[in-house]
């Protein structure tokens, strides 16, 4: 199943936490923080204003983002673990 956003929200996975520290100790997943990063899957197509334009994003999918800790709705979609935001969400790109 895909799943397509609407307006000027964003499908953005997550990226795999570390599972291990710098020093060697395994964290458990209990301990774990889900991460503020991830990679844009789908984006929809952008704002529209009240005179009926329509503002497109910023951000395209494949783009490498950082969001706040408590932004977003998390959703499943044929078991992967997703996030919905909307592009006020996206504090920056990551750029190469």
């Amino acid at each position: 199943m895909k799943i397509r956003p609407l307006a000027d929200r964003l499908v953005v996975k997550r990226t795999q936490e570390e599972q291990k520290t710098k020093g060697g100790i395994i964290i458990p997943d209990t301990a774990k923080e889900k991460p503020l990063e991830g990679v844009v899957v789908a984006a929809g197509p952008g704002a529209a204003r009240k005179n009926g334009k329509v503002v497109p994003l910023d951000v395209k999918a494949g783009d490498k983002v950082l969001f706040g800790k408590y932004s977003g709705t998390e959703v499943k979609v044929d078991g992967e673990e997703l996030v919905l935001l909307r592009e006020d969400d996206i504090l920056a790109v990551f750029t190469h």
